[in-house]
């Protein structure tokens, strides 16, 4: 799973039509939000650091609502854009999420075992756990 990250408000203008999640790296206004949504008609998801979360308007939340666009919080941990403008969950996190929903394992606990054991955040884990389910 592949989380495209924007770290200014020039590099939305690089988004493509298949981005499903995309992570801010930046401070993001009501019309970044827009031009994102846009940009992404399949956009599934917003990943987002907690601190700029709290600054998201009311409106810009009731727009993620009716897109049915999931705004989670956490960072990309150890990530670098000048490697990669890709942050990729483990193929290992991926694999342990889909072994403990094989055993009927809870989803709170897999969440909790794939937080603990990867760089990835509670939102992201609780989405991709929710994705697999579908």
């Amino acid at each position: 799973m592949k989380i495209k990250i924007v770290s200014s408000k020039e590099e939305i203008e690089t988004l493509k039509s298949s981005d499903k999640i995309v992570h801010l790296a930046f401070r993001p206004s009501n019309k970044d939000i827009f031009n994102i949504i846009s940009s992404c008609p399949g956009l599934k998801a917003i990943h987002i650091p907690g601190s700029y979360k709290k600054t998201l308007s009311g409106s810009v939340l009731m727009l993620l609502s009716m897109q049915s666009i999931e705004l989670l919080e956490g960072d990309v941990w150890g990530h670098r854009k000048d490697l990669n403008e890709f942050f990729e969950v483990s193929k290992e996190s991926l694999n342990l999420i889909n072994d403990l929903k094989a055993r009927n394992t809870p989803a709170n606990d897999i969440i909790s075992l794939v937080t603990l054991n990867s760089k990835i955040s509670t939102d992201l884990a609780r989405f991709i756990v929710d994705a697999k389910s579908d």
